[in-house]
C-alpha cells in the first residue's frame, strides 16, 4: 500500500497549468476553422482533458473510450481490452485523442489503430506525460505536456490502484 509520505512531487500544478495553456494554444491554432471530435481515454485523461477543453476556443464535440491493460497493478499486461467504445461517428471527422500517459505505447497504439480503421479525416494525439524509456511500440505524439522518467507517477488523473487521481500535482511514488 502506498502512503502519502511515499510521494515526491515531480511536476507542480503551476507547471501543469502552463503546459495545458501551451497545448491549448497549439490545438486552437491547428484546428482553427474545424470542429474536432475530442476523445478522452478513461479514466486517467479526464482531469487533464477537463482543464484542456476549457481553454479551447473552437466548436468541439466530446466522447470517451475506456480501455484496460493495467488492472490494479503497476505493470501493463500487454493485452488491451475495450471496455467502452466511442459513441460518436468517427468517419470523416477530425479526431483528437487525449491521454494522460504514454508508457509502453501498447494501449494507445491499439486505440489509434482502432480509430484509423473508422477512417477519420485526421487523427492526432495529445498526451500529458510521456515515458519514452519504456516504449515497446512507436507512438506519434502530436501534442505533449511532459517527458517523465521511468518512475511510477500519480496525480492529475494518473492513479495507482485507483488512488491519487485527485492530486493536483504529479508525484513519483518512492518505493
Amino acid at each position: 500500500m502506498v502512503f502519502q509520505s511515499q510521494l515526491r512531487i515531480l511536476i507542480s500544478r503551476g507547471q501543469i497549468a502552463e503546459a495545458v495553456d501551451r497545448l491549448a494554444r497549439e490545438i486552437n491554432r491547428d484546428y482553427k476553422g474545424k470542429q474536432p471530435l475530442i476523445i478522452g481515454v478513461l479514466k486517467g485523461s479526464f482531469v487533464f482533458m477537463a482543464d484542456l477543453i476549457r481553454q479551447l476556443d473552437l466548436p468541439l464535440e466530446l466522447d470517451f473510450v475506456r480501455l484496460a491493460s493495467y488492472g490494479s497493478g503497476r505493470e501493463s499486461s500487454g493485452k488491451v481490452r475495450v471496455i467502452q467504445r466511442p459513441r460518436s461517428p468517427i468517419g470523416g471527422r477530425d479526431v483528437l485523442v487525449v491521454e494522460d500517459i504514454v508508457d509502453t505505447g501498447i494501449t494507445i497504439s491499439f486505440l489509434l489503430g482502432y480509430l484509423k480503421r473508422k477512417r477519420p479525416a485526421s487523427l492526432k494525439l495529445c498526451v500529458l506525460t510521456d515515458k519514452p524509456s519504456r516504449r515497446r511500440v512507436a507512438v506519434p505524439i502530436d501534442y505533449l505536456g511532459f517527458t517523465v522518467p521511468d518512475k511510477f507517477i500519480v496525480g492529475c488523473g494518473l492513479d495507482c490502484g485507483e488512488k491519487f487521481r485527485n492530486l493536483p500535482d504529479i508525484y513519483v511514488i518512492e518505493d
